[in-house]
């Protein structure tokens, strides 16, 4: 695990490069904000977070998560520092919604309508409702998690007819190309098609679909070029699992 300091130098950096990457698309950058993902990281890695102003975690794993959190709330509130927000960005079996939804409080990776009524019964348990954005397969990976973009339609009226969830928005994943030029233009696409999609559904729908996480290390400018509002950030953070 690196120190605090290395963290916080690498955050400066992420921020840097996201704030130059909204400037050159004309777009405020306080529009754009960073997740940091600490999945396979120890609980440190959310303390770093915290500590630093960063008002959210990521994490791809229920188990991961329930044993990190409150490893991480106790040392924040040993410092009074108040504890971040925890979102869900890997893929989520329906049959772990209800863990999710305790351990959560936010899930990023709704991509069926049966996970979605799965999470809205565990949120009706709970007596809360439950931030969710729906994961899309943008880019058409094979490799990828998310519904089709032409499915999206469906589980966005799903999601709206469950009376515990609030939607926030959409999530995706871009492809790996050939090589890096491939894979940049891959992505350009991606971020592109999830954009006119939310943009189609809010008008189709009339609702407000303000979160696009879209984003992450190595392709984080393409992102943010595209409107992505939540930038996906573990490597360049925290180095190499």
């Amino acid at each position: 695990m690196i120190t605090y300091e290395e963290f916080c130098s690498r955050v400066a950096a992420v921020e840097a490069r996201m704030a130059a990457a909204a400037r050159a698309a004309g777009r405020d950058p306080a529009t754009v904000r960073l997740l940091p993902v600490t999945k396979t990281h120890p609980a440190d890695a959310a303390v770093f977070s915290a500590r630093r102003g960063l008002a959210a975690v990521g994490e791809n794993r229920v188990q991961e998560a329930a044993e990190k959190r409150p490893l991480a709330e106790a040392a924040l509130a040993a410092e009074g520092v108040a504890a971040p927000r925890w979102e869900l960005i890997g893929h989520l079996q329906s049959n772990k919604a209800r863990a999710a939804a305790e351990s959560f409080d936010r899930i990023q990776s709704v991509d069926t309508e049966k996970l979605a009524r799965r999470l809205d019964a565990a949120a009706a348990e709970r007596g809360r409702p439950l931030a969710v954005l729906l994961q899309v397969n943008a880019g058409r990976d094979p490799a990828k998690f998310g519904c089709e973009l032409e499915d999206a339609p469906r589980l966005l009226d799903a999601a709206l007819g469950c009376a515990h969830l609030r939607v926030e928005g959409l999530m995706t994943i871009a492809p790996l190309g050939a090589d890096a030029a491939a894979t940049a233009e891959l992505a350009a696409r991606t971020f592109a098609n999830l954009r006119e999609l939310r943009d189609t559904l809010a008008a189709r729908h009339g609702v407000a679909l303000p979160e696009l996480s879209m984003g992450m290390s190595g392709d984080l400018e393409a992102a943010v070029a595209a409107g992505s509002t939540c930038v996906r950030v573990g490597t360049a953070l925290f180095g190499a699992r």
